[in-house]
């Protein structure tokens, strides 16, 4: 049961800057953190919960930004009054966060050990070899493997998992009253994700915390939420109890978002696809990737990412390879597309050995295989219009560029823009947006093939099922054939006619969709279903809306 309370959010408001979308990022909001108590702030990006966030420790974007009305009393302070000085005695001392991409948030030229260092010299000095086993017990407190070398690491030299465990030992180190996780897990896959998760239950309970849990991931809310506070547009349009607002929400907004979530199971089977041509066909591939050693960073060892790889897709079909990260799953999509050279094996696109073409051939035969990427703001070069950046494909094969622009208008149509977006550039644009432009640009070349890479895991529900939904539209209209890579076993049990399970470079389960789901044979993949964030809240609902099922 929750405790007393620690930090209150009063009528706050924030306001934007003049050119802005809105003029208030954050508009009379009141919320109340508890001790011992984990309260979910759920919405869609721009709803303002991280804006909000980011208020209680002064840490807004820029100078433009600013607080313009209410209170954040922390032990009867309000933070708002507080002077710089104050609140930098606060952060990391009191009041600690835990922000969505460690990678970012992490100095990437000191070694992980020494970030934690800094964060106690800064606030409660003491003796270098206390100092140092003070950080080790946290590394291991975190159930980081080996904290000494985890301690003399860089964190380009973990995985993602393992840097935000590291962002979580630097954040408890000095035993705040508050600890702010800000999408702590949105990039992980299922099972790291359920371990960070469990960490971070782990820690607040010992530790009796309260924690402020920012996430567009119900699974993950109905996992660990004590409360929920719904956001819209800035504002706060419902809060009560985890149960009240996952099983009875009064709110529409609140019904609109559950409605997106994916459910488990599978959707219905679309077509019988074995009486059809094979449009991508994979046997034997291998993929080993070199490490340059320690003179360039690497540890030496070489990483084999896809062995003895075999599977088919046929015409119009959507398969999917679901995995942990580092499971190869983006490796083989990149041999497929010949971004990445296989070692061995071979690979057929329709009736032509794509595997084996010379650079030449390849240059021409490229464009029946194109590639959706997760992050379309890193793939979209940022100095060109959206119009150019989807017609460059086709003038690069020969098309006229009055005609290339006119396709890309019709493209851009297509996945739901308007025309005018042509003379924009990507960072006008929402997530959401770019992952359509990203879209229109891979059809410019009208491909056979299309390779979806975890292509809405960095979007909210809503914006996630509408960008399926037109994926679904785009690939039946044009009878596209999608190979799609994800780790959202939600999303693959949505759109997926067959699944193949990947683990350690290696297909360990392949089968249609529904049958892989109702019974996975491999430990693996029932490892990978266990570690579904909210798996028993998923199957509830589909028990509710299914009651003969």
């Amino acid at each position: 049961m929750s405790g007393e309370r620690v930090l209150a959010i009063e009528h706050l408001t924030v306001d934007l800057p003049p050119w802005a979308e809105r003029p208030r990022a954050v508009e009379d909001v009141s919320i109340e953190l508890r001790q011992d108590e984990i309260l979910c702030v759920v919405g869609e990006s721009g709803s303002g919960k991280s804006m909000m966030a980011r208020a209680i420790l002064g840490l807004f974007p820029s100078r433009h930004v600013r607080a313009s009305g209410g209170r954040i009393l922390y032990s009867g302070e309000d933070l708002l009054e507080a002077t710089p000085a104050r609140l930098r005695e606060l952060r990391g001392s009191r009041i600690a966060m835990i922000f969505q991409e460690p990678m970012t948030a992490l100095n990437p030229v000191l070694t992980i050990g020494r970030q934690v260092e800094e964060l106690i010299e800064i606030h409660r000095p003491m003796a270098r070899g206390a100092r140092r086993r003070r950080v080790l017990d946290m590394l291991a407190a975190v159930h980081l493997p080996e904290p000494q070398r985890m301690f003399d690491s860089y964190p380009h030299q973990v995985s993602g998992g393992q840097r935000q465990r590291a962002m979580i030992a630097m954040a408890l180190t000095l035993e705040p009253d508050v600890l702010i996780a800000d999408e702590p897990t949105t990039a992980l896959d299922v099972t790291t994700q359920a371990q960070i998760l469990a960490l971070l239950r782990e820690m607040q309970s010992l530790r009796r915390m309260a924690v402020l849990f920012i996430t567009h991931d119900f699974g993950v809310v109905a996992e660990i939420a004590n409360r929920i506070v719904v956001m819209q547009g800035g504002r706060v349009v419902e809060q009560g109890d985890r149960t009240t607002i996952l099983d009875a929400p009064r709110d529409d907004y609140t019904r609109t978002l559950l409605a997106a979530v994916p459910s488990l199971v599978p959707a219905a089977a679309r077509t019988d696809f074995h009486d059809r041509p094979v449009a991508v066909s994979v046997a034997g591939l291998d993929k080993t990737y070199r490490s340059g050693g320690l003179l360039f960073g690497g540890d030496g060892k070489d990483q084999r990412a896809a062995k003895n790889v075999a599977f088919e897709i046929r015409r119009g079909e959507t398969m999917g390879i679901v995995g942990e990260s580092g499971s190869g799953k983006s490796t083989v999509a990149r041999c497929i597309a010949r971004l990445v050279e296989p070692d061995a094996g071979e690979i057929r696109i329709g009736e032509i050995d794509f595997g084996r073409l010379s650079r030449r051939a390849l240059r021409e035969a490229r464009k029946r295989v194109q590639i959706v990427f997760q992050d379309p703001f890193a793939s979209l070069d940022p100095r060109r219009t959206v119009g150019k950046l989807v017609a460059e494909g086709p003038i690069v094969h020969g098309m006229a560029a009055s005609s290339a622009w006119q396709r890309a208008l019709q493209l851009l149509e297509l996945v739901g823009l308007d025309a005018r977006a042509a003379d924009r550039y990507p960072h006008e644009f929402s997530g959401g947006q770019r992952q359509r432009i990203g879209l229109a640009r891979a059809l410019a070349l009208d491909p056979e093939v299309l390779i979806a890479d975890e292509p809405v895991s960095a979007l909210d529900v809503s914006v996630q099922a509408q960008v399926l939904r037109l994926l679904g539209d785009i690939r039946d209209r044009l009878h596209l054939t999608v190979l799609f890579i994800t780790h959202d076993l939600r999303v693959a049990a949505q759109v997926c006619d067959s699944v193949a399970v990947m683990f350690r470079g290696e297909i360990v389960e392949y089968g249609r969709t529904a049958e892989l789901f109702a019974a996975p044979r491999h430990a693996y993949t029932r490892e990978l279903f266990a570690a579904v964030p909210g798996r028993a809240w998923s199957e509830r609902r589909a028990a509710a809306r299914n009651p003969s099922a």
